[in-house]
């Protein structure tokens, strides 16, 4: 049964393809800050572990790469939590070095960190890494300074684990979605015209499906496969390295 680890499993895209991949029939760990919201969303979905907590905490850190470890393999390992920082937006000039570090934290510092202690068993089982990035890792928008510059830098992080390591990982920017931090980056507009992150599930499925080599790609330009998700390519993993 192949495993995923997915943060930010609570909302959004975190939770579409959490139970997207459980109905399916994958054992599926993830986190949320809210333990209401984690339970509220999740429940007792079959096949989701859930563990609440904040991914910037390096002890919540050890309990989801301990919950990896006792389903045997991890096959996909999907950085999805993050933060816009202090709301609403600001312009650079108006952030404190406490609050670029916060961000930076949730969404740089965190997922490197949790990748380092998974990656015995995303090698062990030839597995994958989703880093959820941003158009604002590459275009230059006033007030998404902090967010933008961390998303660059999970990019580069994420890529050059790649080039260092046994491991295939993509940064994947999702496009606007219909989101609560959507909702929170433009408070009081109506953004009923963005897509619901569902939509945005199959692009990642078909991205790990065909497994091209190590990049940054738009998820609107990941061509939808018809095949079902239970056929995303899961490999056996290697012989002689238990790394679990």
């Amino acid at each position: 049964m192949p495993v995923a680890l997915i943060t930010g499993g609570s909302a959004g895209l975190g939770l579409a393809l959490t139970t997207t991949l459980a109905a399916d029939g994958w054992s599926v760990v993830t986190d949320g800050r809210s333990a209401d919201r984690l339970r509220d969303a999740l429940g007792a979905t079959p096949g989701v572990m859930t563990i609440p907590g904040d991914v910037a905490d390096p002890d919540h850190r050890v309990a989801l790469a301990a919950a990896v470890r006792t389903l045997g393999r991890l096959d996909l390992l999907v950085h999805g939590a993050s933060t816009l920082g202090p709301l609403p937006m600001r312009a650079l000039r108006d952030l404190e070095p406490a609050d670029l570090t916060r961000v930076w934290e949730v969404n740089a510092a965190a997922p490197l960190a949790l990748t380092r202690l998974l990656l015995p068993s995303l090698q062990h089982s030839r597995g994958v890494i989703l880093s959820m990035s941003s158009d604002a890792a590459v275009e230059n928008y006033g007030t998404w300074g902090a967010y933008g510059a961390t998303k660059a830098a999970l990019d580069h992080l994420t890529l050059t684990l790649a080039a260092e390591e046994a491991v295939t990982a993509y940064a994947v920017d999702p496009g606007d979605m219909r989101t609560g931090m959507h909702q929170d980056a433009f408070p009081g507009d109506d953004i009923s015209d963005r897509p619901l992150p569902e939509t945005v599930v199959p692009h990642l499925l078909a991205l790990v499906r065909r497994r091209p080599p190590s990049g940054r790609h738009r998820a609107v330009d990941v061509p939808i496969s018809d095949e079902p998700v239970s056929d995303v390519a899961i490999l056996e993993p290697v012989a002689g390295r238990t790394g679990i």
